[in-house]
């Protein structure tokens, strides 16, 4: 696999950062929950073309996106269903509705191939970001790796909480890793239990690019460049920009 690298960078990057990058390319190439591995690399390929979509571009500028038909500008290697969830989710995240993601699943995606879904293509927009802030290339995808899915289902996972079923530290069991771990298991943290590796892989790169969940409340001392409150407006402006309920 070639490797993730920012030798090229123009300004030093936290050798914290550049690892959680090369672990999240690692984790994409590799087989997950449901999805093998060339199918995760095809979802990290196809999260990169949804914003050149004419589709999108339309359902976008539209009231409803529901008023826009048509058919995906897609690369053409993935089933239509899951391009759609891919190209929503990077393009018009903030009008997604239960009854489109019902949809999803009487059209053939099954819940956890659509958490899985949802995981890669923000860890994509994570690291895509970065680089782009940085006045970077996006960085070449990783070769797929074989192997077949492990398709464990936490047995503990219940429907409620969200349009998708998520699992309470409570009821982890040993089959899972321990993803709660120095994290408050916020509504935020839940959101991918239903694939635990999802959460697992998400948050490795949510503690170096923001602050772990430990950090954040520990006013008395900074830990990054800037301060806290720098590090909030930054989010708060972003998730803004984004319509950002949460």
């Amino acid at each position: 696999m070639t490797e993730l690298t920012y030798r090229a960078s123009p300004v030093p990057i936290r050798d914290d950062l550049a690892a959680a990058h090369r672990r999240a390319w690692r984790r994409i190439a590799g087989p997950g929950t449901w999805w093998d591995g060339p199918t995760r690399v095809a979802i990290a390929a196809e999260t990169r073309n949804a914003p050149a979509c004419t589709l999108c571009r339309r359902r976008k500028e539209a009231l409803s996106p529901n008023a826009v038909a048509g058919t995906h500008d897609s690369l053409g290697a993935l089933p239509e269903i899951v391009v759609e969830v891919i190209h929503r989710v990077r393009t018009d995240a903030s009008r997604l509705t239960e009854s489109w993601y019902r949809e999803a699943l009487d059209n053939g995606l099954s819940d956890g191939e659509y958490v899985e879904t949802v995981g890669i293509v923000a860890t994509m927009i994570a690291i895509d970001s970065f680089t782009h802030a940085m006045g970077l290339p996006t960085h070449p995808l990783p070769e797929p790796l074989p192997g077949e899915p492990s398709r464990h289902r936490p047995a503990g996972a219940k429907p409620g909480l969200a349009w998708v079923p998520t699992i309470a530290p409570e009821d982890l069991t040993d089959a899972e890793p321990e993803i709660y771990l120095n994290r408050s298991a916020a509504n935020i943290h839940r959101a991918l239990s239903l694939v635990p590796d999802e959460v697992a892989g998400f948050f490795d790169l949510d503690d170096v690019q923001y602050l772990p969940d430990a950090l954040l409340r520990d006013f008395g001392n900074e830990h990054r460049d800037i301060t806290h409150a720098q590090i909030e407006l930054l989010a708060a402006r972003v998730s803004a920009i984004n319509q950002c309920v949460y």
